[in-house]
């Protein structure tokens, strides 16, 4: 067997993982491993301005397609408390990214030596898995469980950590028959599904919820498979938006407290069964758990054991991957079907898409200052149906997601229970390194734009373009709503005049200047006619110069956006469009197939 450094081995155990791309900040701790990586020169690598920020690069790098894993690199100490968050991030919405940070020399360890901190003891809680390797013998080894560990039942991430010493030490490793090791993935048996189809043909109101599970196991066709041979409609939940057209007939839409549709609420109250496959409840999707489940049953499916029955218990679990559940339940349905024994679903399911076609919320505003809601409208008609959008939490998400339309798996990226402000920007740019032709829109408030703004030189210095749009109404959006509660709008706002840039007025902040300081392009708008414009200058800047082009749009300062606290009361602050009895005869949806 060859001889080598175990830094060495680990980056050609990286190789045969199909690491390609790594994003992180070097230091002394972590020099061998650069070292390595130069000499084999097979990894390309990003460097970000802040270790936080490149944990998020390598999250939406692998929300961007399925099978990527990001790879985060960071020296000792504070790099590695840097990429808590983003460990937090990945491990909230089930991504799997790796981790690898420096360490002191193992003889140093717990001797208080320079950066040298327990970040195994640290990343434990909000990592799958976090390893200090103390033996270099161990070293590919532990590489290889990592991707294992990432990759089997619910994914997650992973951090390693190397002492100096580790890493330098010789080793005897055989890259030439090194394989990576099974991944286990549970599977439904075929007596789970039919008593699970039973229960579902039985009902007279069914519903499929469609998780994140779904889009991370690349089921998406198998789901809209199985809801046309149904003809049972879907609520995709935030996490899983996407893995239906929003145009397909059966997209319900979607139920949940803030980033929900009027008409998803409602079908979902109307219901008496739920399906739920890759999904774990969350609390903004469900409200209490009285209302969310009075009067239905429920069948949950995940890949994950404990996540069957850790927010209610259903009337029946199985524990199978996404992907092998709904090749089984298309196999079944199928079979129904051809038989005869399939419930005819098109009265209830024309129903639902009566609620879509009328429980609708006003988006079409002139005012000036800009409302939000103009915003989005304006973004759907200036993107296509490939268009993947990139956001993370604020009342920007919010109604992004009440108003946005996402027509395909993967291009609605979002950290959804973690929610870190600062993440959009570095996530676009892991996205972008991840897919080079996708046309990415990110969008941020402006308090989520400015946490890790110094992130647009990356995408400046590495060429990685994409259109970041900016709404900016120089708040706090939603705390300042949640402060309602409290009678108060306390050190929430944003506002100042700044002296350097009168042209602001008193929104504080010029993002216009601070992107083209940092080697950027962006456009301010504060009228409606100049949305179209804007969004095609956006483009040509973005073509002609490879770089992030930002878009500011100077809203109203205060706008409350629709939410409740349960699903049956949510407030609607603004215009809706109740078009009852306006529904086009043609609107039927398909026939079962």
């Amino acid at each position: 067997m060859a001889r080598m450094r175990a830094i060495d081995a680990a980056v050609r155990v990286l190789e045969r993982e199909g690491v390609t791309c790594a994003f992180g900040v070097p230091g002394a701790a972590i020099n061998p491993l650069y070292a390595a990586m130069r000499a084999r020169g097979s990894i390309r690598h990003i460097l970000a301005r802040h270790v936080e920020a490149a944990s998020h690069m390598a999250d939406g790098y692998s929300r961007a397609k399925h099978g990527n894993i990001g790879l985060c690199i960071g020296t000792s100490g504070p790099a590695g408390t840097d990429m808590i968050t983003g460990l937090y991030a990945a491990a909230a919405d089930s991504i799997p990214i790796l981790c690898i940070t420096g360490q002191a020399p193992r003889a140093r360890l717990y001797k208080e030596d320079f950066q040298a901190v327990d970040i195994e003891a640290i990343a434990k809680p909000v990592a799958k898995w976090a390893v200090t390797v103390r033996e270099p013998g161990l070293v590919p080894m532990v590489f290889a469980q990592a991707f294992h560990v990432m990759r089997s039942g619910r994914p997650g991430p992973v951090l390693i950590d190397l002492p100096i010493d580790v890493q330098l030490a010789e080793i005897e490793f055989d890259d030439d028959t090194y394989a990576p090791l099974p991944v286990y993935r549970p599977t439904a048996t075929r007596a789970q599904i039919d008593k699970a189809m039973a229960m579902l043909n039985a009902a007279s109101r069914p519903l499929i919820v469609a998780g994140g599970g779904i889009i991370n196991a690349d089921a998406s066709e198998l789901l809209v498979a199985f809801a046309e041979i149904t003809g049972v409609p879907v609520i995709p939940t935030l996490m899983g938006w996407g893995a239906i057209p929003d145009d397909h007939p059966l997209m319900a839409g979607m139920c949940g407290l803030q980033t929900s549709h009027r008409y998803g609420n409602a079908t979902l109250l109307e219901s008496d069964f739920v399906l739920g496959i890759g999904n774990r409840w969350a609390n903004r999707h469900t409200g209490s758990v009285e209302v969310y489940t009075k009067g239905r049953k429920f069948v949950h499916v995940d890949i994950e054991p404990t996540q069957i029955g850790r927010v209610f218990a259903p009337d029946f679990g199985i524990v199978s991957d996404a992907a092998a559940a709904l090749r089984l339940f298309v196999e079944a349905a199928r079979e129904w079907k051809s038989t005869g024994k399939l419930s005819d679903r098109r009265a209830w399911a024309d129903s639902c898409l009566a609620r879509k076609n009328t429980m609708l919320r006003k988006s079409h505003f002139d005012n000036v200052p800009l409302k939000p809601q103009r915003v989005y409208q304006e973004m759907n008609e200036a993107f296509g149906r490939d268009t993947c959008y990139v956001s993370t939490i604020g009342l920007s998400q919010i109604a992004g997601a009440q108003f946005l339309n996402v027509y395909k798996p993967r291009n609605w990226i979002n950290c959804g229970q973690a929610g870190p402000l600062g993440w959009t920007m570095p996530a676009a740019l892991g996205v972008r390194a991840a897919d080079p032709t996708r046309e990415i829109v990110a969008l941020s408030g402006d308090y989520d734009f400015q946490f890790l703004i110094e992130e647009l030189a990356v995408g400046a210095q590495h060429r990685l373009p994409y259109i970041h749009v900016v709404v900016n109404n120089s708040y706090l959006g939603l705390i300042r709503q949640a402060q309602r509660g409290f009678s108060m709008d306390y050190e929430v706002s944003l506002a100042f005049e700044n002296i350097n840039s009168p042209e602001t007025g008193n929104t504080g902040v010029d993002h216009v200047q601070v992107a083209e300081g940092l080697g950027c392009k962006a456009i301010r708008v504060r009228t409606p006619n100049g949305f179209k414009g804007a969004f095609a200058e956006a483009r040509r800047l973005m073509a002609e110069h490879r770089v992030p082009v930002v878009i500011e749009f100077i809203l109203e300062r205060v706008t409350n956006v629709s939410m409740g606290t349960e699903i049956d009361a949510i407030t609607e602050f603004e215009e809706i469009l109740d078009l009852t009895g306006a529904v086009d005869a043609e609107t039927r949806v398909l026939e079962p197939v």
